[in-house]
């Protein structure tokens, strides 16, 4: 059984599961998430190859109805989510408990620092955690983990690729909508975003008036907002779920779809990452990375504190801080081809020179795993 609480998680997961799948092709596997997001993405990436349910809230009863009908082998979570319930059911029961793509930032351990016994007797009942680096698991150690029991395997979000299948259907896209347009790309944005993105547009349609930006939100919850806000500040939009082509005029495409994020970032020449801008810590810039083009995030970026480091230090992260600098940025980038490609070349770099966290894992996870011919995980 895979916990990813939502798409953040569930991306990280997705090469994990395909490996799992290959490698133990006659081996069930129970993938669990705890948002309507992280569902969709499950269920797109993989269909009917993989059994989904939510899991229940971290309650005794509930967990101890959830295990005895699952009954899985080996559980791994995706990152951190340390729920004391399930911890000590899954201890009790003498479930091996992975805790894989693991990260602490410094806020969140102060946080568990504050409930410090119990922090230490969840991690004495946790198996293995693969920490993402260094730093998150001397984190862990200093709450009370066991040395043994702590591996750094590097970050699963590295582990990602672009598929011939969706390049194919990005360049299909790309030629329908903009073929003769320049395009640039902002996700996962949250509240407050939006104004400083489209206040950015505005000023750029200026300078490149068949400009067209694809606007993704965050959360499905917000995409009315987005449109409504949009529509108020006069542009010419239209909804990606239509499903019409946007017109010449068309300024904006809101994308409110599920599990199109990749594809979409490769019809683009340039990606701002969301959750940046605002005190949310930022959102995956390994995804737009991939599609080699250059990344840009706000300063808000400790979610992904490693990974932003790693591409800053090598050239293919521009931080932004407001609408004029996101303008001045993203002006030099669609004029002068030669600094485009110099930061889409570097993003890509830093993903394929960091590379290796699955293959390190599956090694870590084969000790627990059963035999494929007979087994559930």
């Amino acid at each position: 059984m895979l916990h990813s609480v939502s798409v953040g998680e569930t991306l990280a997961a997705i090469p994990l599961v395909r490996a799992l799948r290959h490698r133990y092709p006659s081996l069930p596997i129970t993938v669990t998430t705890m948002t309507p997001t992280g569902s969709e993405r499950v269920r797109s990436a993989f269909g009917n190859d993989v059994y989904h349910v939510y899991l229940p809230y971290d309650l005794p009863c509930a967990l101890k109805r959830f295990f005895d009908q699952v009954n899985p082998k080996l559980v791994i979570i995706m990152e951190t989510e340390l729920w004391p319930n399930l911890i000590t059911e899954l201890h009790r029961r003498n479930i091996p408990l992975v805790i894989a793509n693991a990260r602490l930032s410094e806020r969140s351990a102060a946080g568990y620092k504050k409930i410090g016994s119990l922090t230490r007797s969840i991690l004495r009942r946790t198996t293995l955690i693969a920490a993402q680096n260094q730093e998150d698991g001397e984190r862990f150690i200093d709450l009370g983990l066991q040395c043994s029991h702590l591996a750094v395997t590097g970050s699963l979000k590295f582990d990602i690729s672009v598929t011939p299948e969706l390049a194919a259907r990005a360049v299909a896209l790309r030629r329908q909508w903009a073929s003769r347009r320049q395009v640039w790309i902002a996700t996962s944005t949250h509240e407050g975003e939006e104004a400083i993105l489209l206040a950015a547009h505005h000023e750029l349609l200026n300078r490149f008036p068949d400009l067209l930006l694809i606007l993704v939100p965050r959360h499905p919850e917000r995409f009315p907002t987005t449109q409504a806000l949009t529509q108020s500040l006069g542009f010419s939009y239209t909804l990606r779920s239509s499903g019409e082509v946007p017109a010449t005029d068309t300024q904006v495409v809101i994308g409110d779809t599920m599990g199109e994020l990749m594809m979409l970032y490769g019809i683009a020449d340039i990606a701002f990452v969301g959750g940046s801008l605002v005190e949310r810590g930022g959102h995956n810039p390994l995804e737009p990375a991939a599609h080699a083009i250059p990344v840009l995030m706000g300063p808000h970026t400790f979610n992904f504190k490693d990974i932003c480091l790693k591409l800053s230090e090598a050239g293919g992260l521009i931080t932004v801080k407001d609408a004029d600098s996101i303008v001045k940025e993203v002006n030099s980038l669609l004029t002068d081809e030669d600094y485009r490609l110099y930061y889409g070349r570097h993003a890509v770099e830093v993903l394929h020179q960091n590379q290796g966290a699955l293959q390190r894992l599956l090694t870590l996870l084969e000790p627990y795993l059963p035999p494929p011919a007979n087994s559930s995980i």
